[in-house]
């Protein structure tokens, strides 16, 4: 297609505006699409986070210009110094080989193999798999950023960064390589179930239980901070006398920016909806959140002057 000289003029000016742009479905922190996620991911995995994106489901004129403005046909596409770099594919692969750091004057990647541990029951299920799976494969682990593992065969790359463990060839991405230091994959038949489990020290820390009255003691020590995730009609049928935080405003975006060793306990009326935003909170990577049992029943056993309700 033909491009508007308008509206090339605007992706100009923005190109030069910017020395970094990515042009994606969606928001780095909330993608749409795969590809732009595999995109954002692989630009965090060497630290980027200081770039210009356009979203262009927000913008259809800037969503089928772009195409032709740099003959790709696809979406997501990743612009340095003006340059078409290229798609997801090419972003990953140059952020593996250090290409893309290379590019952006970033130091160089460390491509040191992590070191896992795999037991000889788990390296027995996995070796059938890779066996069933053909000849010439090998096991990709890739872990998120939320350090949640995934395991999957595929043919073995003498470029990817690599080790073996129990006779079994594992495959990292340069992210993964990374957050899969100290990895363990084990094999269960136990309560947990059975199959697989893959255990993670990387991981944050589980979110725990406090109890009120270790939650009102830290409160007076200045040791936490409480955050009420109850609506603000519902807070006035039972108040807290502590200081504490709330989601009424900005919604959880302040603390979010908080730090990530910032000790965080979640109440709510009876512990449900607290729990789950204390794991919304660990998964961002804070390092000591809390849920407090019980929520604001439970509290009201510890200061009488709260009611129940």
């Amino acid at each position: 297609m033909s491009l508007d000289p308008a509206l090339r003029a605007r992706i100009d000016a923005l190109l030069a505006a910017h020395p970094v742009v990515l042009f994606m479905k969606g928001q780095p922190d909330a993608p749409q699409c795969g590809f732009s996620a595999k995109a954002a991911a692989a630009l965090a995995s060497i630290g980027l986070d200081d770039y210009a994106h356009v979203d262009v489901l927000a913008d259809q004129e800037i969503r089928e210009g772009i195409k032709a403005y740099g003959d790709w046909p696809t979406i997501p596409q990743l612009y340095i110094g003006g340059e078409l770099v290229g798609g997801s594919d090419i972003i990953e692969q140059m952020a593996s080989s250090g290409e893309l750091q290379a590019a952006l004057g970033l130091p160089p990647p460390d491509r040191t193999p992590p070191s896992v541990h795999v037991s000889e029951a788990a390296a027995a299920v996995l070796r059938q798999a890779l066996a069933d799976a053909g000849e010439g494969f090998a096991l990709k682990v890739s872990v998120d950023p939320r350090f949640n593992a995934q395991l999957q065969a595929e043919p073995a790359n003498p470029n990817a960064i690599a080790t073996e463990a129990a006779g079994i060839r594992m495959q990292f991405d340069l992210a993964s390589a990374r957050r899969a230091e100290g990895l363990s994959i084990e094999w269960v038949d136990d309560a947990r179930g059975r199959g697989l489990v893959i255990e993670n020290p990387n991981a944050p820390p589980k979110v725990r239980e406090l109890a009120p009255a270790d939650a009102a003691q830290r409160l007076s020590a200045g040791t936490l901070r409480l955050v009420d995730v109850r609506p603000a009609q519902e807070r006035e049928l039972a108040a807290l006398s502590v200081a504490f935080d709330t989601l009424d405003a900005g919604g959880t975006a302040a603390l979010e920016a908080l730090p990530k060793d910032t000790p965080l306990a979640f109440l709510c009326h009876h512990g449900g909806r607290s729990a789950q935003a204390a794991e919304h909170f660990r998964r961002l990577g804070f390092r000591e959140v809390y849920n407090v049992t019980g929520g604001i029943d439970a509290w009201a056993d510890i200061e009488p002057s709260v009611p129940k309700y």
